[in-house]
């Protein structure tokens, strides 16, 4: 079975171009992400065909659960995608069905080369007691900031979330707290597993540098720390925006690289970041 490694700013991944969806993908995914005895990745993502869009996308995380959406692993097969392309096609717009919606990425050129894959991460939710919020306008910024907000006893001590969703739930915490020294690993499998959360959901520990920038951890369910989460950066603009730390336009900084996301305060989030091929090989 021949496979590609990616990555997009450290957030790495085994990619498998397929037709078969009936596989025990999931075990696959777990054997192929072992970072000792595998490839080593933070998931598997499938490259499949679409009869609604240029192609297909489905992510299992190193753990072998699915996730309904991935951003850096979104902007890894657009790549692959365009690089693949026969006639030498020079698509402005690629469309991607996943298990969020079909999602449209638009490839920026200069010169004939790709300099920038600007992918759309759908309309972003709030909440996650039942049916959440959907942002629309300003005006609905207080009911929605009180939807938003949950306070969680971790290690006896109250920890304030702000609950997002883009595609995947993300529960971001904003610190004033050196983020380098803090216990991700600790907290972040306390909030991954907190009973709040039935299907869990990923962590986001924050600095806020200034209006336009803010540095980032993230603790992402069934994989645990990565060095990027495309979506987790997605829901820290989201709700650094709503409570007013944050413009339109912020950049992510992770331990892996710089992400950059656009979001006007309604509609959809845009994720813009790096996405390079690292090897190919066969798997037995």
């Amino acid at each position: 079975m021949k496979f590609t490694k990616m990555q997009g700013a450290g957030n790495d991944f085994v990619v498998i171009r397929t037709r078969s969806e009936n596989r025990d993908w999931s075990k696959i995914a777990i054997d192929m992400c072992n970072r000792n005895y595998g490839v080593g990745a933070d998931g598997l993502l499938l490259f499949l065909p679409s009869k609604v869009a240029d192609f297909k996308m489905r992510i299992l995380n190193a753990d072998g659960s699915e996730s309904r959406a991935c951003g850096n692993g979104m902007r890894c097969l657009v790549k692959l995608f365009l690089d693949e392309a026969e006639d030498g096609r020079k698509e402005s717009e690629v469309s991607i069905e996943t298990a969020a919606g079909i999602r449209r990425a638009k490839i920026h050129r200069r010169q004939g080369q790709v300099t920038e894959i600007q992918a759309s991460m759908g309309e972003p939710m709030v909440g996650y007691n039942g049916e959440s919020v959907i942002l629309h306008t300003d005006s609905n910024v207080v009911d929605i900031i009180s939807d938003m907000n949950r306070i969680v006893k971790i290690d006896g001590k109250d920890l304030l979330l702000h609950l997002v969703t883009i595609g995947n739930p993300h529960a971001v915490h904003f610190t004033e707290n050196n983020i380098s020294e803090y216990m991700l690993a600790r907290v972040g499998t306390r909030v991954e597993q907190h009973r709040l959360f039935p299907d869990e959901t990923n962590y986001e520990v924050v600095n806020v540098i200034n209006r336009r920038e803010v540095e980032a951890r993230v603790w992402e369910r069934g994989v645990g720390e990565t060095l990027a989460c495309g979506s987790g950066a997605c829901a820290i603009t989201v709700a650094g925006r709503l409570l007013g730390y944050l413009d339109s336009k912020v950049d992510v900084k992770l331990p892996g690289g710089i992400l950059t996301v656009e979001w006007k305060g309604q509609g959809e989030v845009y994720l813009s970041g790096p996405a390079a091929t690292v090897f190919s090989g066969t798997w037995s």
